[in-house]
């Protein structure tokens, strides 16, 4: 009986200190997070470069990501260039996309086969993409400032981090999150027209921009009109309900007033 109860006492401080992926991944909302892009990182040729240099004055899609990643990395990446590929905006002409190394270990290497396989699925739409690594303090300044949390597990050797890209404006401001493995490419369009801020797109665009709005819980887009009139039936029907109870309610009371 002791040996057992010193086992459980020994496993409990353990239990306590299990590795919560949940907790340890996420993304904070920062509605005023901006994104210092004087930092300067190492792109997939080897060459250091700043944000600012690769983003050229454009909005910037940028996946946080492992290069070599035995999970989810390699989809999420697919994922954006098929919505890319499924709307009109032309990367590297009106938007920049970095692949953002979050593994301060990574080299070079690691980052030029990451888009080389890209490359090789889809070779116009990532034909602009870059793949940049950095170190820690770098990738973390870029991180936190999204409000972007992912950790290392040692149990498994790999990071628990979420499947999401940010839209950042030009000067670095984040504009919006869109999650999971594969954006809605009218999710994508609409999110580069309001990071774009008018320099690009047409005022078509921005007209359609008008009529959506962001729900930060999902990372869509939803159609402002479109929820109106699904408010505005919901509030038909309880109305309709209601005065079938009342009518109902007023004829029960007629009958019983004739009984009488």
């Amino acid at each position: 009986m002791r040996c057992i109860l010193l086992a459980l006492f020994l496993l409990i401080p353990s239990l306590a200190l299990a590795f919560n992926a949940f907790e340890a991944a996420g993304i904070d909302r920062k509605p005023d997070a901006i994104v210092t892009l004087d930092l300067r990182f190492t792109d997939e040729s080897g060459q250091r470069r700043s944000l600012r240099e690769l983003a050229g004055g454009k909005p910037i899609l940028l996946a946080p990501v492992l290069h070599n990643c035995p999970n989810i990395c390699g989809v999420t990446l697919s994922g954006l260039m098929e919505a890319i590929a499924a709307q009109d905006y032309v990367p590297g002409w009106d938007f920049s996309v970095i692949a953002f190394g979050i593994d301060a270990r990574e080299t070079v290497k690691e980052a030029r086969d990451s888009l080389t396989a890209l490359r090789r699925r889809f070779a116009d739409t990532a034909a602009t993409v870059h793949a940049v690594t950095g170190s820690e303090a770098d990738i973390r300044a870029v991180t936190n400032a999204l409000g972007y949390r992912y950790a290392y597990d040692n149990s498994i050797g790999q990071y628990a981090h979420l499947a999401a890209v940010a839209i950042l404006m030009p000067d670095g401001r984040l504009s919006r999150w869109l999650y999971g493995l594969a954006p809605q490419p009218d999710d994508l369009r609409l999110a580069l027209t309001e990071a774009g801020q008018g320099t690009i797109g047409t005022w078509q665009d921005q007209i359609l921009l008008l009529c959506y709005r962001y729900d930060p819980q999902t990372g869509r887009y939803s159609s402002i009109v479109w929820t109106t009139l699904r408010l505005g039936g919901g509030a038909t029907v309880a109305l309709g309900g209601g005065a079938i109870v009342l009518a109902l309610v007023r004829e029960r009371r007629k009958a019983k007033a004739t009984l009488r």
